[in-house]
């Protein structure tokens, strides 16, 4: 009997094509087939087979002779690896082709930057090759420039965009966003300004990506991305030990590999429940699907410039978010106050990721209705339920809260909920110095 871990990539291949026969298998009954059909000592974990399914494009994509090996052979320089994935992802984002003597090149730039030295590869002329199988990226082609669409040619294409709305039902239509959250940003305009000025050395900031479908009725689980990999605060756990969706880079920021790996994740989601989804998505930098295999989804990606308007995590699902996070917050800052601690805003990761959670599933499914009806997209009726007066006593309760606490120049709450700075964060285009410094993650 073999150990599960020495599973070949061929029979890895065999396990995803096995689950996409059979796409209503449960995880825990494809591993059980895997030990079977495999002889294995023992059953693989859920977490194998899971990683396994979202590999199946890498698999797909290698040689006969890494598909027969046991395992892939480790790369010898993954900070370089990595870093050069997520500049491909970006080119690919902004249609840009890449040669194999192009992505060399800047493989050797990154390398210098790096200060790898004696340890730089030689980059044959098979290298780019090898590196694409790795990533899953095929040949690059050469496309037109994308301009940007204005809000006027919204306008002009709304009814295209209404079409193919149409063809999905309300459940089966998603929208997915990111945020950033200063998770320990005082409601006070001094205090706040000096926070956000400081959150690169103190590491106070998450970017949270949100999903949910257009009646409300399944709201995915957040991904939530940080600077570490295992914070103080985890106490040597996993973020999936402690029961989060959780990645890390030093910026804490969205990137080309970690959006590929959520959508295949939702891919697999969408396979597993037999359903065929659409998800509506923005023209972020990281938002690159060129070469996914995906069954299940498939994307529709808003012109440039146009989510503020009609894109529903913008128009109210996050603020939503954001109001009950700074209660919890707010609310804890008034304790610490009357226990006359000396920094009442102060709270660590972990306890900041139970109270995002907890607000996050305290969304109603009429709220995120609501927020979908006001985009203007969708003329079916979501819901007919008003909830603004759920919204407003939220605000109400904010109001409160900061009132209570000794603020020299408060902030309203339409502040508190909305700091611009957020937003910018979570879409920053990543320039090639911050994408070395992802690599060190």
């Amino acid at each position: 009997m073999k150990p599960s871990s020495s599973l070949s990539n061929d029979q890895k291949l065999k396990i995803c094509h096995h689950k996409a026969a059979n796409s209503s298998i449960k995880q825990s009954a494809l591993a059980n087939w895997a030990m079977q059909e495999f002889k294995l000592s023992k059953v693989p974990t859920q977490g194998t087979i899971s990683n396994i399914l979202a590999k199946r494009q890498q698999y797909e994509s290698m040689d006969s002779t890494v598909l027969t090996s046991k395992r892939q052979r480790a790369v010898k320089h993954p900070e370089l690896d990595n870093v050069l994935a997520n500049w491909v992802l970006q080119c690919q984002a902004r249609r840009v082709a890449l040669s194999g003597d192009l992505i060399k090149e800047k493989a050797r730039q990154f390398a210098r930057q790096l200060e790898l030295g004696d340890r730089t590869p030689e980059f044959s002329n098979g290298w780019p090759a090898k590196f694409n199988i790795r990533h899953g990226f095929k040949a690059q082609k050469s496309y037109g420039e994308s301009g940007s669409a204005d809000l006027d040619a919204i306008d002009r294409n709304m009814p295209t965009i209404k079409e193919k709305l149409q063809s999905y039902s309300l459940q089966d239509i998603y929208n997915m966003d990111e945020t950033g959250l200063f998770y320990r940003m005082a409601p006070d305009r001094t205090i706040a300004r000096r926070q956000i000025e400081g959150s690169k050395k103190d590491k106070t900031r998450l970017t949270f990506v949100f999903a949910a479908n257009v009646d409300g009725s399944h709201k995915m689980e957040p991904l939530i991305i940080g600077h570490a990999q295992r914070p103080r605060a985890f106490n040597r756990k996993s973020g999936e030990q402690l029961g989060f969706y959780y990645r890390s880079n030093a910026k804490a920021w969205m990137t080309g590999l970690i959006f590929r790996e959520w959508l295949q994740k939702m891919d697999q989601q969408m396979q597993d429940a037999n359903r065929k989804v659409l998800l509506l998505l923005d023209n972020a930098p990281s938002h690159v699907m060129r070469d996914l295999p995906l069954t299940n989804v498939q994307v529709f990606l808003f012109p440039a410039n146009t989510t503020s308007k009609i894109q529903p995590m913008d128009a109210r699902i996050i603020a939503a978010f954001k109001r009950r996070y700074r209660r919890f917050q707010l609310q804890d800052a008034i304790d610490r106050d009357e226990q006359q601690k000396a920094d009442i805003y102060k709270v660590d990761q972990l306890i900041v990721m139970k109270w995002a959670k907890a607000a996050w599933n305290d969304i109603s499914s009429k709220t995120i209705a609501n927020c979908f009806k006001h985009t203007g997209l969708f003329e079916r009726e979501t819901q007919k339920n008003e909830v603004g007066s759920e919204e407003q006593d939220i605000e109400n309760e904010l109001k409160d809260a900061i009132n209570q606490l000794s603020i020299s120049r408060p902030m309203s709450v339409h502040e508190l909920i909305n700091p611009k700075e957020e937003q910018q964060v979570a879409h920053e285009e990543i320039l090639d110095e911050d994408l070395i410094k992802l690599s060190s993650s």
